[in-house]
């Protein structure tokens, strides 16, 4: 899966958002982080690994983020309910007006056979759907840093 979008949240903002793993992660992420099954498990300076899942999915990924390198942040699938794994990153450059544009991409891979189908979904039809919820979401976080 692969998308771009815009937000009004600047570079340092946006990458505050994706390495917070406090308890306000479940906020900033509220409407694509299930709290029900969140747990962060370790987390140090420039990494941290989590047990996430979306609301009402039937699937969860124990992942470990690393934001050692300034130019993304990455993640790695360590564990997972469809028995596969994957990795992504995400990219953030300065936007127009303070505001920023944002590429992600990441693969899901060796799911067992009767997960396919969904992953196939995910892979191909979710794109533009994640991308204005994380739109939103960092430009709910951007207002909110703001005040």
């Amino acid at each position: 899966m692969r998308f771009d979008f815009t937000t009004r949240a600047s570079p340092e903002q946006v990458l505050r958002a994706l390495t917070d793993f406090t308890e306000s992660r479940l906020e900033t992420w509220n409407r694509t982080l299930d709290p029900k099954t969140y747990e962060l498990r370790e987390s140090g300076q420039t990494w941290a690994v989590a047990r996430e899942s979306s609301p009402r999915s039937p699937f969860w990924v124990v992942v470990r983020y690393d934001w050692s390198d300034a130019e993304a942040v990455r993640w790695t699938v360590l564990d997972s309910s469809y028995g596969g794994g994957g990795e992504g990153l995400v990219q953030i450059a300065r936007g127009v007006d303070g505001g920023s544009q944002v590429h992600a991409e990441w693969t899901y891979t060796g799911a067992r056979l009767m997960q396919r189908p969904l992953l196939f979904l995910i892979n191909h039809g979710m794109g533009r759907f994640i991308s204005r919820m994380w739109a939103s979401a960092l430009d709910r976080y951007a207002e909110s840093s703001s005040r």
